[in-house]
């Protein structure tokens, strides 16, 4: 054996059983910590699993039964599901809430990011202002929005009619006709979402490297290409976000056309969650809104799938 073998044999000899204790060391606090993180979540996995996964199962098992609150379940196979697939009132509703979408997402989506763009290009002071003001209606109760609204909108003493007077306009009957209804009730839903709408804009726009646009500045780009070419792409997994988000509290807005309307004028208003509470209300047999619901989760999960599927939603790069 020659010297440098022997040297080597004994250097192996010392670091070896240190390093497999080095790795002992390690997998042991590795397996502490997995029991510690399990231990952490274990409170939140209990919660979730008694008020959201076994409500869930429970709910599914009741959508096949003819169930009220004075009998006994008995087992009707797909009856509930038929019999909200062949109503078109579910359907309206359904189409309903997708036209209340059009109404709401685009213009609050329009109108927070010119916002975020006014807020992020003035003073820190004047910002502070600004963000302050935008997320007051966000904090405000649903009901109490309605019943500012229903006063807004009031026939003969409010407001808006008021301010169309002024014109030589005659009074509307914001929420009492059906060609305004749904439109009356859609401008306190852009109200209410616009504050943390806007401040997540807000975040997304300070969070742009400023080196972009002055590199774009020293280029000669004005404002508009900036926002086209810099904001706007570096925004895109934000503006995903928010289009999911805003979708999915549209099409369930349920308070607002509740307090407002109760659903009309002859079911304008009628909103899918309100349809379902009507029917859970009113009916004896349960197993048809707990369908209801359900099948409004496959159309939500749906739409969003799509939305995620056609918008390009991969991760920007640093």
């Amino acid at each position: 054996m020659t010297a440098t073998q022997t040297m080597m044999t004994e250097t192996e000899t010392m670091v070896l059983p240190g390093g497999r204790r080095d790795k002992r060391r390690h997998d042991r606090y590795r397996y502490r910590d997995g029991k510690i993180a399990y231990l952490l979540i274990l409170p939140a996995v209990v919660l979730l699993g008694i008020f959201v996964i076994w409500p869930a199962v429970y709910a599914g098992y009741l959508s096949f039964q003819d169930w009220s609150f004075y009998k006994d379940p008995q087992f009707v196979g797909f009856r509930n599901y038929t019999n909200v697939l062949s109503d078109p009132l579910f359907w309206e509703a359904i189409g309903r809430g997708f036209v209340f979408v059009a109404m709401t997402v685009p213009p609050m989506l329009v109108l927070a990011f010119f916002f975020s763009s006014l807020v992020v290009s003035v003073s820190r002071s004047f910002a502070s202002v600004l963000k302050v003001s935008i997320y007051i209606p966000t904090i405000i109760s649903s009901v109490i929005t309605s019943i500012i609204f229903v006063l807004i909108y009031n026939y003969s003493g409010g407001i808006l009619n008021a301010m169309l007077a002024g014109f030589g306009i005659d009074p509307i009957a914001w929420i009492g006709d059906p060609a305004w209804a749904l439109l009356a009730i859609a401008i306190p839903a852009i109200w209410l979402g616009m504050g943390l709408t806007s401040l997540i804009m807000v975040a997304a726009m300070v969070d742009i490297p400023a080196e972009y646009y002055e590199a774009a500045a020293m280029e000669g780009a004005n404002w508009w290409e900036k926002t086209r070419f810099i904001t706007l792409p570096q925004m895109k997994n934000v503006f995903l976000y928010l289009l999911i988000t805003g979708f999915v509290a549209a099409i369930q807005q349920f308070e607002l056309p509740l307090v407002m309307t109760g659903g009309g004028p002859l079911n304008a208003t009628t909103l899918p969650n309100l349809f379902i509470f009507n029917h859970f209300r009113n009916d004896i047999n349960v197993g048809y809104s707990i369908a209801a619901a359900l099948l409004l989760f496959v159309v939500l999960g749906t739409v969003s799938a799509l939305v995620f599927r056609f918008v390009n939603s991969e991760r920007l790069v640093d």
